[in-house]
């Protein structure tokens, strides 16, 4: 069939419709869609049953979503292909279904109807996603804020309760930071953090979660001991010494590490990893200290 009349059935925009839901959500199959819709928040998990429902209804073998920086896809991507666009309340859902075969009329029709129940569970899930990470993370570096590193290290210590497995944290501050912010102002501190974050998410391996915890104050959970910890350490700091912004105004690091013990809890130690840190500030500062108790 030509591609042409294969899209005459519907227009290429269509606008979410609540007197279409209201109209029709009394079939019992449509309320079980809209209640598989709704079980999660998490984005894909919701495209995912989506696209489950559209294969199941329609000769429908793939789709693929974009939607602000979301992009989604389900099935597989050949044969014939037939582009959407789905608004609600100004957001923007584009969509492109790769057809089995071409759709009948009735077919048109529903696709109308089940695309615009997807629209609404669809675009909450990504609001949701979006206020949790807000809820988690520092805005300026981009790393774990202070709530999401007490309950990452607690599930951390958790898993290494249970499987025995390696724990350390290792904890940094930027050297004279108040004095570097007094002299060139807020704005270039804000600077330095940012670019000092970049740093840490370059040098941590992707088994390690970092946080800003305080001003200047940031916290690696490393998952591996004393050793793994001091490897670290030393990426952090050849990492900074390559960087004209630091190397031009000094910027420096100092760092704390203390290796997790069975039954120890995560205020030991931290605790302990801030001492080690203020040996390394007494021993020069840029460089890294380790707790041995």
């Amino acid at each position: 069939m030509d591609f042409g009349l294969a899209t005459d059935f519907y227009s290429n925009e269509l606008r979410y419709q609540p007197e279409l839901l209201d109209s029709q959500s009394r079939d019992p199959d449509l309320v079980q869609i809209i209640q598989h819709l709704h079980e999660s928040l998490d984005p894909r998990t919701v495209f995912a049953c989506f696209g489950k429902i559209m294969g199941q209804h329609l000769p429908i073998s793939g789709i693929k979503l974009r939607y602000n920086k979301y992009q989604f896809t389900w099935g597989t991507h050949q044969g014939l292909s037939i582009k959407q666009q789905l608004v609600h309340q100004g957001n923007t859902a584009r969509l492109e279904y790769n057809l089995a075969s071409p759709l009948m009329p009735s077919q048109a029709k529903q696709l109308q109807l089940l695309q615009t129940l997807v629209i609404l569970p669809l675009f909450n899930a990504t609001q949701f996603q979006e206020m949790s990470q807000q809820a988690m993370y520092d805005s300026l570096t981009r790393l774990g804020n202070r709530h999401y590193y007490i309950e990452s290290l607690k599930k951390a210590i958790a898993t290494s309760t249970r499987h025995t497995n390696a724990l350390s944290i290792v904890i940094l501050d930027l050297d004279n930071f108040k004095m570097l912010n007094d002299v060139h102002g807020h704005q270039f501190g804000d600077t330095v953090l940012s670019e000092f974050g970049q740093l840490l998410t370059k040098a941590i391996r992707d088994t390690d979660q970092a946080f800003r915890v305080g001003g200047d104050e940031f916290v690696v959970v490393v998952r591996g001991n004393l050793t793994a910890a001091e490897i670290l350490c030393q990426r952090v700091l050849e990492a900074m010494s390559k960087l004209p912004l630091f190397e031009k105004h000094q910027v420096q690091t100092s760092l704390g590490i203390s290796q997790w013990k069975s039954d120890e809890s995560a205020t030991s130690l931290y605790e302990r990893a801030d001492k080690a840190l203020y040996r390394a500030k007494a021993a020069g500062r840029r460089c890294y200290r380790a707790d041995l108790s």
